[in-house]
């Protein structure tokens, strides 16, 4: 396959084989090609030339990044678009069935009756009956409530309408899905489901995403773009950047060797440029140059780096909020919620969209004062706020590198150029004025503003949004170092696991839950919540010509698979256990001092921490009896 731009190879020489195996993963910088690659695939762009080997019946159905808009029809109606590939089986049915229908006894009908039944066997063992199901299981997964379903498409925002249209795709059910940024617009909870879903989907998929974490537990392969050319490595993206890490130690060597080579060449022709004497070896010299290929180390997997200012000094009670009470008209947000951030507390919110993850930020911040209760900052508090809608507060007049100057402490002013380029802005980008910037882009630069201003409260809801991985990982080692507290609101499971030290889970049915320490038990929870049973029909199909004897080693294989995993889990809740009755105890102990059971307000505060450790306890305790049930039946029946 190939492609140019102009005088640019997009895709130069490109080859690989995909099948309804494939777990793959497309990586590579931004404008490196890889939307341009899955257009192709999927008939939405022709490539200047290209050789493709297809299986019979192959079908491909592809989900752009964005702008995809559906004017008409319910949200139902608009999926269920996903079984129009049954609709010539439907009419030959139909006609079959007309026919049957006209013809007399003397008739030889048995040719028909036969055609007729292989049509019904194929509707049934393909789930055309069971649409209804199969689409109201993918719609809820996605975050859609079932009095959605009806409504017009038109009503939704551009994130829930590329929900509907992703629905849509895993109607399909193609042999191959090619899925361009498929989390960019899920919450957390839809996440986990996709994820879940993509698990135990029969066909092939090959994903773009900056969700490694999505990557890790989705794909085995990995094909990188970089300048023009395709390279492929086995196991997940973690795995890939392993072993692109080594790879490129070694290019930057060869970079640093390089670009001492042509310094010294430059040198020496520069000197004797215009000595006669010297033109055979300068003319030699500026032949090797031209000739010699450039090494280059890929945009999207340069060691990005970052630090913060140091933050200004305030109280351990950073935030207090008290009977927290927030309604729109008739939908309650909070009702009587109360909490503490404390100096050095990285506080993670997440949960659906809509159960008021960033009206909480926007009230924390002094944004919106429309609630009843108490919300107090400490003493020598001073935030740092990112909102979704940040990038409205740049000036379309400046360009980019005169915007970051306005707050960059004078230390900082030599390092802008690097700080851009973490946030991806490189070469001639920081020239650019704000105003031609794309959304993203001004969202980036908002980040980047807030991050260089020296302030001890960082309040950033989604700041991972249109960061690539590359860019998260520096973001995520900058907040690691950072020695101020933070309240943020993030879907990024990566993100969440390596930076917070306490979880606010919120939805809009059950009350605001805290999650304290390790990220497993959290996990393991929403595992729990949004697990998707393997696809029954496809699994019922591909079963019945497999003999008995390999059907029983393989479901041996599968229950000790279980055994393993359900003893591991055992492990890890019983060293949550060991946590949570550890604090307890301190607890128990702290509730003994006198200067805290003579403070009405103190043992209040302990008993209600203690209440919530012990409910953790239980439930916990609960889910390690259930692990534990299922263990010892899978040990029954394995003898």
């Amino acid at each position: 396959m190939h492609l140019a731009f102009a005088d640019r190879d997009i895709l130069d020489d490109v080859s690989f084989i995909l099948t309804e195996k494939s777990r793959s993963a497309l990586a590579g910088g931004n404008g490196s090609g890889k939307s341009t690659l899955l257009k192709i695939l999927s008939g939405h762009m022709a490539a200047d030339s290209m050789n493709v080997s297809k299986t019979r019946d192959l079908r491909i159905s592809y989900l752009p990044q964005s702008d995809i808009l559906f004017e008409e029809g319910s949200v139902y109606s608009e999926v269920e678009k996903g079984y129009e590939r049954f609709n010539g089986m439907l009419e030959e049915k139909r006609l079959l069935e007309q026919e049957l229908a006209l013809s007399t006894e003397e008739e030889n009908t048995y040719p028909l009756l036969v055609r007729l039944s292989a049509i019904q066997d194929r509707l049934l063992d393909d789930g055309y009956f069971s649409r209804k199901e199969k689409i109201e299981q993918i719609l809820s997964g996605l975050g859609f409530l079932s009095s959605d379903f009806e409504r017009p498409c038109l009503e939704f925002s551009g994130g829930w309408q590329m929900r509907i249209a992703l629905a849509k795709v895993l109607v399909e059910q193609p042999t191959i899905m090619l899925l361009d940024e498929p989390t960019n617009y899920l919450d957390i909870e839809a996440r986990y489901w996709l994820k879940n879903y993509l698990k135990v989907y029969p066909g092939g998929i090959m994903i773009v995403s900056h969700d490694q974490t999505f990557l890790d537990e989705t794909v085995n392969e990995v094909f990188e773009l970089f300048r023009g050319k395709l390279t492929r490595y086995s196991g997940n993206y973690s795995k890939y950047l392993e072993q692109r890490e080594l790879e490129i130690t070694q290019l930057e060597a060869a970079y640093k060797l390089q670009q001492e080579k042509l310094e010294k060449t430059g040198v020496f022709i520069e000197k004797f440029r215009y000595k006669a004497t010297k033109s055979k070896q300068v003319q030699s010299r500026i032949k090797q140059i031209e000739k010699m290929e450039m090494v280059e180390v890929p945009s999207h997997l340069k060691q990005l780096s970052f630090t913060f200012p140091p933050a200004p000094h305030s109280g351990n009670d950073v935030l207090i909020v008290e009977n927290l009470n927030k309604r729109y008209e008739k939908q309650v947000i909070f009702d009587d919620f109360s909490f503490h951030v404390n100096r050095g507390e990285r506080l993670a919110v997440t949960g659906k969209n809509g159960s008021g993850k960033s009206t909480l930020l926007r009230m924390l911040c002094g944004d919106d004062l429309a609630y009843e209760g108490v919300i107090r900052q400490g003493s020598g508090v001073s935030i740092g706020y990112f909102a979704q809608d940040t990038e409205k507060t740049l000036d379309p007049g400046l360009t980019v590198l005169e915007e970051v100057s306005k707050v960059a402490a004078t230390a900082d002013l030599p390092k802008l150029r690097n700080y851009l380029g973490s946030f991806l802005f490189s070469g001639d980008d920081v020239f650019k004025s704000v105003s031609v910037l794309s959304g993203g882009e001004r969202s980036r630069l908002a980040l980047l503003k807030i991050l260089l201003h020296p302030v001890n409260l960082l309040i950033l809801d989604e700041p991972t949004n249109h960061l690539d991985i590359n860019s998260k990982q520096m973001l995520l080692k900058a907040l690691k170092h950072y020695d101020g507290t933070m309240v943020f609101v993030s879907h990024d499971a990566h993100f969440i696991e390596h930076i917070a030290t306490r979880i606010l889970y919120l939805t809009s049915t059950d009350p605001p839950e805290f999650f304290d320490g390790d990220y497993s038990y959290f996990s393991y929870k929403l595992e729990e919540k949004e697990k998707v049973e393997e696809q029954q029909e496809a699994k019922a199909q591909k079963e019945e010509d497999i003999p008995t004897s390999v059907l029983s080693y393989k479901e041996a294989n599968r229950q000790k698979n279980r055994l393993a995993t359900l003893r591991r889990q055992s492990e890890e809740l019983l060293g949550e256990h060991e946590k949570l009755e550890a604090k307890l105890l301190a607890l128990d102990h702290s509730m003994a001092l006198e200067e805290n059971y003579t403070d009405a307000d103190k043992i209040k505060a302990l008993v209600e921490k203690k209440a919530l450790f012990e409910r953790k306890l239980e439930e916990s305790e609960e889910f390690w009896l259930r692990l534990n049930e299922e263990a010892e039946s899978l040990e029954a029946s394995l003898g």
